[in-house]
């Protein structure tokens, strides 16, 4: 639910970086050691041998992953990782990338057999997500970013909330379910309004079949779609916020981060996001059209899932789906769009 907030958290950190650090350096470390630390999984050292990964010194990728933590009475499913995603810093191409694997991609997980890629973590933590990933999809990672639902809604309210534009489907659904909560906030309409955080979270979250976006998508493809719009709003009113507020905004947010990079790295990154000079994120969706199928009543013990193929054939083969994501992540120049089976780099 928390699609390319990464890179809105980034920018976020380089403006208040690029106003900031020449002043007030000390302001901005103090704002950086609110983030929650986790040396003890720090992606780089994670034991990968036997499993064929690909990297590149010029391209820095991170995973970013929302989780769905709750304490509630019968809840099931935390620690299940709601949101994955790979934001990509390509530094050969000057490019921003995020690529999202959706959750419900039925991958090897090692050690535990078959399942969906969002199992992964509740088995054995972040450092088994990361040798998910790598098994199936062959790409090294740099770092990870985990965002908890807190840090979605504190930036939407500290913004002012943003416009959205909903169906009557989705009003019926968010006012009828307990996706927006307290409950008080059901209050939604159709056509367009300005949201709270806590509206934002629950229209992020929609992934119901029977309920179509503005522009007619549905499933976890009109979820995906939601969450870049609200992240895209989201980012649209910070560059209109005066930059004496952006300290206090990423105070608001990186309370709800935890991450295994240092300040040190951060700040590289901050620099390097920088020099780039470009704010345009490139998105690809894992697995990309054409090369997947939804599996049969009944196929696999954990019922309904995405199952990756090569195209051709039906059978479960994640070769073309690792190929197009490590196309996307590290020969992409950001020139024309990018589509798997007939992609060219335009000069």
């Amino acid at each position: 639910m928390w699609k390319k907030i990464v890179f809105s958290l980034l920018l976020v950190i380089s403006a208040v970086a690029g106003f900031f650090v020449a002043k007030a350096q000390t302001i901005f470390f103090d704002t950086l050691n609110q983030v929650n630390r986790d040396y003890d999984t720090v992606l780089e050292n994670v034991d990968l041998s036997g499993i064929k990964v690909n990297s590149d010194s010029e391209i820095v990728n991170i995973l970013v992953i929302g989780n769905d933590y709750r304490v509630e009475k019968n809840y099931t499913a935390a620690g299940l990782t709601d949101t994955m995603i790979i934001a990509t810093m390509d530094l050969k191409h000057n490019v921003l990338k995020t690529t999202s694997l959706m959750r419900d991609c039925y991958v090897e997980i090692p050690g535990y057999g078959y399942n969906k890629l969002n199992a992964a973590n509740s088995f054995g933590g972040i450092e088994l997500l990361y040798k998910t990933i790598a098994t199936n999809f062959n790409i090294e990672l740099d770092g990870y970013v985990e965002i908890g639902m807190k840090a979605f809604v504190d930036i939407v309210d500290a913004v002012g909330g943003i416009e959205l534009e909903m169906t009557e489907s989705e009003v019926s659904y968010l006012n009828t379910t307990n996706y927006i909560r307290p409950k008080k906030y059901r209050t939604v309409k159709v056509g367009k309004q300005t949201v709270n955080g806590a509206q934002a979270l629950g229209y992020c979250r929609i992934r119901k079949n029977g309920v179509t976006t503005i522009n007619g998508l549905r499933d976890d493809y009109g979820r995906t779609w939601r969450q870049r719009t609200v992240i895209n709003m989201v980012f649209e009113k910070i560059k209109a916020m005066p930059k004496t507020r952006w300290i206090g905004l990423a105070n608001k947010l990186l309370k709800n981060v935890t991450t295994d990079l240092s300040n040190e790295k951060i700040i590289s990154y901050i620099t390097d996001v920088i020099s780039m000079g470009t704010t345009k994120i490139h998105q690809l969706q894992i697995p990309v059209n054409g090369y997947f199928r939804g599996a049969k009543p009944g196929e696999f013990s954990v019922g309904s899932c995405l199952v990756m193929t090569d195209g051709v054939n039906s059978t479960l083969n994640t070769a073309s789906n690792s190929e197009a994501l490590n196309q996307f992540v590290f020969d992409y120049n950001g020139k024309g769009n990018f589509i798997y089976g007939t992609f060219e780099n335009k000069e």
